[in-house]
């Protein structure tokens, strides 16, 4: 979909988007109708990808709806051991995140509660129309009925992961006093997630041509199958379904580290599902990143990344907000020479790279830009702060979201292989490929390996979005956060604006 979103153009008209480019034929927008719209495979690709953009949308910045910032890292990592809200750089919301102040009236909670339903919506609208009078054959139907499936099964279950027991969403709700919707319980979202993952993994292709790279396959939805097996505890069913990709997917390790993070090396060979950003043809203005704002939507404006993670204390050229800083504990989490390191974390005295609208800078870290002392690294570095990457400004980057990375699910097969009683030897190789991979010798013999998977998956997959969610379902808040933590955070609150839209329908999670 890379190519795709690099001609995207996404219209608000009947309660839903849809996608053209110069290669479509649509009629003039005054002129379109549910009933004149849904008819060709162009239309419902252009449906499908609108859902597609409410992933984009996560880490958007918008003056107009929410007044988002990059919201979805303060849920993400800022919150996490990982990464701190820089002391004299970040916002308010962020230090609080990250002091663990978690309140139902903020707007992280209430920005991802709104990305989620609007992709929900939108999947289960292409599902509704699927239904009507059409020109589409049966193949593509069923594949477009796969693909909103998975969408809509992956929103459910970042919603059941971040809020624990959200609405089901499963079909357009008429009525504007029909909205609302009560508590799922977690047994029935597992249920429903997972029926619509089986299904995407039935109709959708193995691959897709290179015009449609980054579109779920049939081996994602395999993957999340396991995935979601795991948070269910559910050990044989997971096992037996990464045992499955592993063995038989399509799926492997790159030889480099850094080339997962890469712009010249996107949707790669360990690629499961990576959120797909446009460029070049998008324009500078980050402030209406997302497809909420009243502007006329143009393509993806790429990802704020450098602009919220770049140093931009005591003086720092580049123009950068240096808002999210690497903490000590995480660099302390590295083992004695192990190259991921300095991967993703600038320090004192490396060269140092960002961008602005003159091109690349390159100049010496200096660690008084960050209240930590460190600046990440990751997605960043010479290789991606360059003009092909970036909005002329310099503030966006075009640089996809690595969101399930198949070194994930190796780690993801040997925990369930540890809980679930399986093959220990197979366990420790998964483990033992990723440090290997990062030039690490083998686990000591007798190591513990739950501890040692652990540790993997916290180095290996820093700053990408896994580590709260590992640390809530795992129950180690109180060995992470000592005396900061409350078990109310094992949940993220609903929002407060959607509890009193419900009229009391939505129940509010416990102590919030």
């Amino acid at each position: 979909m890379k190519k795709i979103n690099q001609f995207i153009v996404a219209v608000c008209i009947l309660g839903t988007l849809f996608s053209c480019s110069d290669q479509l034929d649509l009629q003039p927008l005054d002129r379109l109708t549910t009933d004149t719209f849904y008819k060709t495979r162009a239309d419902f690709d252009g449906a499908i990808f609108a859902s597609y953009s409410s992933i984009q949308d996560l880490w958007g910045t918008s003056t107009e709806t929410l007044s988002e910032r990059g919201e979805f890292w303060k849920l993400t990592v800022v919150v996490t051991d990982d990464v701190a809200a820089d002391a004299v750089q970040s916002d308010q919301i962020s230090r609080d995140i990250d002091a663990l102040q978690v309140r139902a009236a903020d707007v992280p909670y209430a920005a991802a509660y709104t990305q989620i339903y609007e992709g929900i919506y939108r999947a289960n609208l292409v599902l509704d129309r699927l239904e009507g009078e059409n020109e589409l054959t049966e193949n593509d139907k069923t594949v477009l009925a796969a693909e909103a499936k998975f969408l809509r099964a992956w929103f459910h279950f970042q919603a059941l992961k971040l809020y624990g027991t959200p609405p089901l969403a499963m079909e357009i709700v008429e009525g504007i006093n029909n909205q609302a919707l009560p508590n799922a319980t977690k047994a029935d979202l597992f249920d429903a997630i997972l029926s619509d993952m089986a299904d995407a993994a039935a109709g959708l292709p193995d691959s897709w041509d290179t015009g449609n790279t980054g579109r779920a396959t049939s081996w994602a939805a395999k993957s999340y199958i396991g995935k979601v097996n795991v948070w269910k505890e559910d050990w044989p069913t997971a096992i037996i379904a990464l045992a499955d990709v592993v063995n038989n997917g399509p799926y492997s390790l790159m030889p480099s580290f850094e080339d997962n993070f890469n712009f010249n090396t996107e949707n790669n060979t360990e690629s499961i599902f990576e959120i797909q950003f446009g460029g070049p043809f998008a324009d500078d203005n980050i402030w209406v990143f997302d497809d909420t704002h009243s502007e006329d939507f143009k393509a993806s404006q790429g990802i704020a990344r450098g602009y919220y993670w770049d140093a931009g204390g005591n003086g720092v050229p580049g123009g950068k907000n240096g808002w999210f800083a690497p903490t000590q504990d995480l660099v302390d989490a590295f083992e004695p020479g192990d190259p991921r390191l300095n991967s993703i974390i600038y320090q004192d005295g490396d060269m140092y790279y960002t961008i602005d609208a003159g091109g690349q800078i390159e100049l010496p870290y200096d660690n008084t830009w960050s209240s930590t002392g460190y600046t990440s690294k990751k997605y960043r570095g010479p290789v991606n702060t360059v003009n092909a990457n970036s909005s002329s400004n310099g503030a966006a980057e075009f640089n996809n979201e690595r969101w399930f990375r198949f070194a994930e699910l190796k780690l993801l097969y040997a925990e369930a292989l540890i809980e679930g009683g399986g093959d220990l030897g197979i366990a420790e190789q998964q483990i033992n490929d990723i440090r290997n991979r990062a030039g690490l010798d083998d686990l000591a013999a007798g190591a513990d390996l739950l501890t040692a998977m652990r540790q993997e998956k916290r180095v290996e997959l820093a700053f990408e979005p896994h580590r709260w969610f590992d640390i809530t379902r795992w129950g180690i808040g109180p060995e992470v956060f000592g005396g900061s933590w409350n078990d109310r955070l094992s949940v993220f609150p609903f929002p407060l604006s959607e509890i009193e839209r419900s009229d009391g329908l939505l129940q509010q999670n416990p102590g919030y």
